[in-house]
Formats: structure tokens, sequence, C-alpha cells
């Protein structure tokens, strides 16, 4: 007789039941951040982060392959950035439905040659199988960082400032509008491409290193992340929702549905950086991360106690924005 189903775990208890307690190695963290930490002698560290991307699930099969090869390697890099890590590699595995063209890998191939070039990467190896249905792609990605220095999630203390890179929203609007879900008078161009080329913040590392207390990339959502920097630092958050950058295109839309604005926060694929800094420090940081090239904006700040974090309106009151992140499962 089979087993009769019970409730089957989420993605975030999932890795608690069944995968932190195979962590062993003191720089997995006990898998609680998104990068792990190979502590390299004399004076330099080795940063490794690993996320898939599947046919269905994070891509539409008739995504351009180029586009799909290049966001596959950029949400990886984005976790290095977020991480205060330079890098220089990567792993690459494939799983591939009987009928895949080499016509389709050809134009893949290529989107990875013209990341590598922007972002000054290589290839190190990987592995291929057959899927049973659908294209399945495993990026690990490697970076630098000097010893010591890596940004981890556990790091916020009450009174710090919290920032985040770009604007947010834009990806999330994006994939409605590829669902047939989303119509905008303009704009609509620009939130596709948000959502099909993330832009790992590379630039901001520098400034990162100096001034982030913790930091996460924005991949399940600005609020949903946030919790996450919330839960392992053992504090609490407020942010400001009129503070939350936003592009003119998902202005629009919010202008023409406010409801909107629980997927602007809660959506996901932003792939910017969120990071908390000191107060004293704030002032320099934004500074010196528009010096850098990167946007970034004051959202709210770290406060004592734990929980998830409270997003406020105009008045100081609290919005109700529906479930906070994105879960596999």
């Amino acid at each position: 007789m089979a087993a009769k189903r019970g409730r089957r775990p989420g993605e975030f208890e999932l890795i608690e039941r069944y995968f932190r307690p195979l962590a062993g190695e003191r720089g997995a963290f006990g898998l609680t951040d998104d990068a792990a930490l190979y502590r390299q002698r004399p004076h330099e560290d080795l940063v490794f982060t690993s996320d898939m991307v599947a046919e269905g699930v994070h891509f539409f099969p008739d995504d351009p392959p180029d586009t799909v090869a290049r966001k596959a390697l950029r949400v990886n890099l984005s976790d290095l950035a977020a991480k205060g890590a330079v890098p220089f590699g990567y792993l690459l595995s494939l799983g591939l439905p009987g009928e895949w063209t080499e016509a389709w890998m050809r134009k893949f191939a290529v989107g990875l040659k013209t990341d590598q070039a922007r972002y000054d990467v290589t290839l190190l190896g990987g592995d291929t199988i057959r899927a049973p249905d659908a294209v399945i792609i495993s990026v690990t990605a490697i970076g630098r960082v000097p010893k010591g220095r890596m940004i981890m999630r556990s790091g916020a203390r009450p009174g710090d400032a919290i920032f985040v890179s770009g604007t947010i929203g834009d990806a999330a609007l994006g994939l409605r509008l590829r669902q047939g879900r989303l119509a905008v008078a303009k704009g609509a161009k620009y939130l596709l491409d948000r959502y099909l080329h993330p832009e790992p913040r590379l630039p901001l590392v520098p400034v990162l290193r100096r001034h982030a207390t913790s930091a996460i990339d924005v991949s399940d959502g600005l609020v949903g992340d946030l919790a996450h920097i919330c839960e392992v630092s053992g504090v609490g958050a407020e942010i400001e929702s009129l503070r939350v950058p936003l592009s003119t295109a998902a202005r629009r839309a919010l202008v023409d549905d406010y409801s909107l604005l629980s997927i602007v926060l809660n959506g996901g694929d932003d792939y910017e950086v969120l990071a908390t800094v000191a107060a004293s420090a704030a002032g320099g940081f934004a500074r010196q991360a528009r010096a850098a090239g990167v946007p970034v904006t004051r959202i709210g700040r770290i406060v004592s106690g734990e929980g998830p974090p409270l997003v406020k309106d105009a008045t100081g009151q609290p919005i109700r924005i529906g479930a906070t992140s994105h879960t596999h499962f």
C-alpha cells in the first residue's frame, strides 16, 4: 500500500530539516547565508554561491537562449556582489531534454561568452545530463574577498540604516507582463528587460566592504529578503513604503492599480543589493555608491526585537502586503 501523503515542507523548512544537518563545514554557516566561505592563506578567502534556473519556473520555453544564459550567470554574480566578493570563475551544469538542438546551444554559449567578457569571469568546469522534459541550469560562481571581509546576513544591528540599490519591483512587473497579466501604456519594454536581464551590482562591492554591516541581494522579494537578514541577525526592521525606489514605469503601473504594491515589494527577481549600514556611515555610503555609478536609497532602519519587517505608509501606519517572500514549494 502506498504511503499516505501528508503536508510537504516548504522550501526553507526543507533546507532546515534535511540539508542544514549536512553542512558541517564552518564556512557553510549552517546554510543561513547566500554563499559559503573557503578560508585561504594568507590574505584572501574564496566565496562560493550556487543558483539554479529551470524552464517553466524561472524562464519561458521561448525565451532567447542567450538571454537565458545571461540570467543564469548574472543571478549568481549578484549573490557574490552582495557578499563583497569579486567573481573570477564559475561551474556550469546543464540538464537538457531529448529535443534540445545545437542551434539553441550555440546561442546559449554566445550569451555566456558575452557576459564572461563583460564581468571578467571564466568557465571552470561543470557537467551535462539528460533531463526529462525541460532545460535545467545550475551555476556555481566563485569570487575573491580579502580575508575575513565577506559580508554576512548576520551583522545588522539596531539603529542601522537600510539601503537598497537601483529600483524595486520592475522584474516582478515585467514577469506579469510576460504572462499577459498586466498591461501598461508606457514602459513595457523597460520592465521586460529588467526581468530578462538582471544587473549584478559589482561596482558596489568596494563600497559595501567599507560600510555594510549586512547585505543580501533581492531575489525573493524586498520584504522577504530583509526578513532573512532580520532572522539571522536577531533584529527587527521598519521600511517606509514611500521611500522604496521605483522606476518611472513602475510608478505608472501603481497609479493605474495600487494593489500592485504587494507585487512590487514581494515579487523578487530584482537582484538589487539590500544592505544595512551604521547610521553614522549612511551619508558616506550613499555618496560613494553614487560615485561608483550605483544609485542607492535609504528606505528604513533596523530596530530592536525580532519578527518580520514592518512596512509603513506615509502616516506611519503598518501596511498589510500579504506574503513577503517567494518560495519554490
